[in-house]
């Protein structure tokens, strides 16, 4: 495959010309060719088969000499990951150097031997210390506010001093370290109840005296005299960082080079995780902190007429009697500024992947950071995790699950993956198990924190908790669709980021979350997924969004939103999606007033009280036939007294397909019993399995596949299958209507019962449990 070289590479970063030519593997094996005892098997899932991911994360010993066969040992007989998600965690080294880059392409030539590709962390975070010597004016900047009163005679003394921030990426290196300081500037006013008074703002900046101005802070003299009595003063401080600027002119060509300086690497791909400004930890209450930089400047110029940054600053901090409509409008811009930023840096980062390691090539990991979307995530990346582009939906933690569905429909992904830790073992079944009821899957981080990667990732190994990771594998086969949500929230994306606002980091996630706890499974979207044109009128006239058309779509708290997005509604206002809203639309993103009645449908019936708009929705679903799923009344709970729910171990989903699904897993890790009889679609089914079971019928009640975990028992209509052992196994019809089987862990001779409906079977092994 020939692969074309970047528009816009540059020297590689250490020197070494880049080869043009490359040739692409996955380094992920392919079961071809039907199997009979005896023959070889695979451990692997199949390429064209969504894949089991793991997490690896690089210490000392890996970079030793062959010190990554250790882990790569591990992970290939103890469990069956496709492909390791991988990242550098090492003091004093970056992806940049040469040695880290040969480890690597050594590590993953090793993991290909083991049927196992790895995708690893490419980003410019690991290479911090060589992006600022060769682009030192191209580093973050924070503009800091500080806020003290003058008096009417003498001198005022203040200091400023910069954050230390460090994330996942600094743990073991250095963190985001202040480098420089220096004064911006000083503005002085009168402050009456609800801001700045207008008209009494003036620039003093030139009558201060600088201290000192460097890494350690900037300290400041403001001389005061009777025409300052009464007054305060907004010190504006700048501190450099030791972190790419995110509006960097140099970065996304720096980026590509990264990339392409591992093009001689047989990499199952590359991994972006949690992208965006370093981390806000409290999300900045006082609203006194910006990211900035002169290139940062000049775009939020360019994007609001002409504008100064520094000066609106203070506007959006403190506010000015008489202008809270336009401080609402540029809070508006300055953070739709940074999402779109963020959108064209992932953007990139995708593409250059699929440039190099070819179309099949894994761009992982997820863009949630905090993984609660509040103001922390905002200042991070202006919660930018619709626009992060991915293969497939992934996020981490626990972001909610009405988010993790919604990213699967913007991806088209049939499965959303989770980065899962825990500093408990008995936690990572509930995750497998609860996952498999909204359509997930497990990438599996070591727990954390213990000890070395290794001592982590070896409990994850022990017992039956890949055993019964291999038996939710087998849904991968029979489905690419993702969990059937008959309902969308559409939350006002700038409204929930905008702190001068009534309805700040308020995204729906209560409503959302009640829907859940009802039986109906619910996608969370963002207003600006409508402004990118990612919603659309079906050609059967419901509201879509990627493979989902929805029943339901409540518009929650559209504040702030503009006339593109009130068309598509008006587009909307026939179609056989029922229309409810639930607050107030006052204003435009550029802080103009608003008729409402004219801006949305006469059909789209607003409430003031979210409980009163969930009941009509189901009212409504219910007299339509839309039938429930499980019920959701678990809780995942945040340190800081948030909560989201979750679906149980145990229950009964639905796909967009038609295929229905049951999971059993509270009890055992492996899976419990199931022992069911009901209907689809008016035809009745009974089944003996473990751990799951999924099936799919054709219109006329023919089967069109079926997954079991342990299946004794299957019968439907005139077929019946009767197991004397119970067998792991997946069946379904090919692209020509052929049946094709897999089955998992069989060391005998394929049941007569089986080759009965199909000839045509692979098998696959089950990891041998690590043993102390």
């Amino acid at each position: 495959m020939k692969v074309t070289r970047c528009s816009h590479i540059g020297r590689c970063t250490t020197g070494i010309a880049v080869a043009i030519l490359v040739l692409v593997v996955t380094g992920l094996p392919v079961i071809t060719a039907p199997c009979s005892a005896g023959e070889n098997t695979s451990l692997h899932l199949p390429v064209g088969v969504y894949p089991v991911l793991g997490c690896w994360f690089w210490t000392e010993e890996e970079i030793k000499s062959e010190g990554y066969r250790t882990y790569i040992d591990l992970a290939g007989k103890h469990a069956a990951f496709n492909c390791l998600t991988t990242s550098l965690r090492i003091p004093n080294w970056e992806i940049t150097d040469r040695y880290i880059h040969d480890q690597v392409r050594s590590a993953s030539e090793y993991a290909k031997q083991n049927g196992i590709g790895i995708a690893m962390d490419l980003d410019v975070r690991l290479a911090r210390k060589d992006f600022h010597k060769r682009y030192p004016d191209e580093m973050q900047e924070m503009l800091r506010l500080k806020e003290v009163d003058l008096s009417s005679t003498g001198t005022i003394e203040i200091k400023i001093t910069p954050a230390v921030m460090g994330d996942h990426y600094t743990y073991n290196t250095t963190p985001y370290i202040p480098l420089s300081g220096r004064l911006e500037r000083v503005y002085a006013y009168k402050m009456a109840e609800g801001g700045i008074v207008s008209g009494t703002i003036a620039d003093i900046t030139a009558r201060c005296t600088v201290v000192e101005s460097n890494s350690r802070g900037v300290h400041i003299i403001i001389p005061c005299d009777p025409g300052t009595d009464g007054k305060k003063a907004c010190v504006m401080a700048t501190f450099t960082h030791l972190a790419p600027d995110v509006f960097a002119p140099h970065l996304l060509k720096y980026q590509c080079e990264l990339l392409w300086q591992y093009a001689d690497v047989n990499l199952s791909g590359a991994c972006k995780d949690e992208w965006g400004f370093p981390p806000c930890y409290d999300g900045n209450p006082a609203k006194n902190d910006f990211w900035f930089s002169c290139h940062h400047a000049a775009e939020y110029a360019k994007q609001t007429g002409g504008r100064d940054m520094v000066r609106d600053a203070l506007l959006m901090y403190l506010g000015e009697n008489g202008r809270e409509s336009e401080r609402q409008s540029l809070i508006n811009h300055y953070s739709a500024i940074i999402l779109e930023r963020n959108k064209v840096i992932e953007t990139d980062f995708y593409n250059t992947v699929k440039k190099i390691w070819g179309r099949n090539a894994i761009v992982a990991t997820h863009p949630t950071w905090f993984s609660y979307p509040d103001s922390r995530e905002y200042k991070k990346n202006a919660l930018d995790w619709w626009v992060a582009k991915r293969d497939w939906a992934q996020t981490d933690e626990m972001t909610p699950f009405s988010i993790r569905t919604s990213l699967a429909k913007k991806w088209n992904s049939g499965i959303w993956y989770n980065m899962y830790y825990s500093s408990v073992i008995e936690d990572y079944p509930i995750s497998l198990w609860s996952y498999v009821l909204a359509s997930g899957r497990v990438n599996y981080h070591p727990i954390f924190p213990a000890g070395s990667d290794l001592t982590n990732i070896k409990p994850l190994l022990r017992g039956s908790l890949m055993r019964g990771d291999c038996r939710v594998r087998l849904l991968n086969f029979i489905s690419k669709s993702p969990l059937d949500c008959p309902i969308a929230v559409i939350f006002g994306h700038a409204n929930a980021m905008n702190w001068a606002g009534k309805n700040y980091e308020d995204i729906g996630l209560n409503l959302t979350d009640q829907f859940w706890q009802n039986g109906y499974p619910v996608d969370l979207i963002p207003s600006t997924e409508v402004k990118d044109n990612q919603l659309v009128i079906s050609s059967d006239n419901y509201i879509q969004y990627g493979p989902q058309k929805y029943e339901a779509v409540v518009l929650y708290h559209p504040e702030f939103e503009g006339s593109q997005f009130a068309s598509f509604f008006q587009k909307a206002r026939n179609t056989k999606t029922a229309l409810y809203r639930i607050g107030e639309w006052t204003t435009d993103f550029n802080g103009k007033s608003i008729d409402i009645i004219k801006m949305l449908p006469d059909r789209m019936t607003a409430y003031s009280n979210a409980n009163l708009c969930m009941n009509s929705v189901i009212e409504n679903l219910r007299k339509k036939g839309i039938s429930e799923q499980t019920r959701c009344n678990n809780w995942m709970l945040f340190e800081d007294g948030h909560r989201t729910i979750r679906p149980p171990t145990s229950g009964r989903c639905r796909l967009i397909d038609g295929t229905e699904i049951i999971v059993a897993g509270t009890k055992d890790v492996a899976g419990d019993p199931i022992d069911v009889k009901y209907k689809i679609n008016g035809f009745e089914i009974s089944a003996i399995a473990m751990g799951v079971l999924g099936v799919r019928l054709s219109t006329d009640g023919k089967l069109n596949a079926l997954a079991a975990g342990g299946l004794s028992r299957f019968k439907l209509g005139q077929l019946n299958i009767e197991l004397k052992e119970p067998v792991d196994m997946a069946l379904w019809k090919d692209e020509h209507g052929k049946m094709i089987g897999v089955v998992q862990g069989l060391k005998g001779e394929i049941p007569e019962n089986l080759t009965a409906i199909t000839t045509d079977w692979r098998r696959l092994e089950i990891p041998v449990p690590l043993e102390d």
